[in-house]
């Protein structure tokens, strides 16, 4: 099972960016699907963006299609979430997670206890606007 740690949130104005980081440790990494998740305040956890093993497969929530970037260095056992044109509905504590899945895998069990899942602490992000 990998360990996760996130990094890069902050404090940011309403239209800036922020880079987001997940360091994975373990041996899995780079055959692991990873996604970030968002919680905001009094909301339920929501997955944001995937990306499977290589890279060629990968999904974004309607709300930031066009704004986020997920991307992935396995050489770097890191995932990252480049948010540009942040909104003050983007803030949130992000967390990163892997999946021994592919992304169609994660996005319909990610809701439900697994084993083999990863979590990662979380780091805020928040947005004023």
């Amino acid at each position: 099972q990998l360990q996760l740690v996130e990094s890069g949130g902050g404090l940011v104005q309403a239209g800036g960016s922020l880079r987001l980081s997940c360091a994975a440790s373990g041996r899995t990494f780079s055959r692991s699907t990873m996604g970030w998740f968002r919680q905001a305040p009094g909301k339920e956890r929501d997955i944001v963006a995937a990306i499977n093993s290589i890279g060629d497969n990968i999904y974004y929530v309607d709300s930031v299609k066009g704004r986020f970037t997920i991307s992935r260095d396995n050489a770097k056992n890191t995932v990252y979430l480049q948010m540009n044109t942040l909104k003050p509905e983007d803030t949130a504590i992000y967390f990163c997670a892997s999946d021994p899945s592919d992304v169609a895998g994660l996005l319909e069990s990610w809701r439900s206890p697994k084993l083999s899942r990863s979590w990662g602490r979380g780091t805020q992000v928040t947005v004023s606007s």
